[in-house]
């Protein structure tokens, strides 16, 4: 990645309602301005799921104003990182990007209690990502 650039990040899962909803909210909390962030879904929700939506008030990150929104090629074409959490063969792949693949549980149809663990791991992870893709 350009030491000059911001770099930009994509996260993708399938409804676009959970796991990719945390990740991006998570980034754009901690790195600010320093990255930009997308999130999509190969099929997204009409919501994001309330259980994601409490687990991360809890931690003080407001989503309830986010929309799953859908995955595109163009999205993907104009991120530095794309990191899947499910999304399977339904992402494009392009030459000269960074793909990941987060296993992660999907949190749909869970509870807030379930939720926790899955929002913890996002967070170490995101942490780790940060100290990768960023300039000091």
């Amino acid at each position: 990645m350009p030491d000059t650039a911001r770099p930009t990040v994509l996260f993708v899962c399938v409804h676009n309602a959970g796991r990719s909803q945390m990740a991006a909210a998570f980034l754009t909390h901690l790195a600010g301005d320093r990255v930009e962030v997308r999130s999509a879904g190969s099929t997204p929700a009409d919501a994001v799921n309330p259980s994601v939506v409490a687990a991360m008030a809890e931690v003080g990150i407001d989503i309830s104003a986010e929309t799953p929104k859908v995955l595109t090629v163009e999205a993907v074409r104009a991120s530095d990182v794309v990191i899947t959490m499910g999304c399977g063969d339904t992402c494009p792949v392009f030459p000269g990007k960074r793909y990941l693949d987060w296993q992660l549980p999907d949190p749909a149809g869970q509870g807030v209690d379930a939720v926790r663990p899955i929002r913890d791991e996002i967070e170490e992870r995101i942490h780790t990502l940060i100290a990768e893709i960023t300039v000091p």
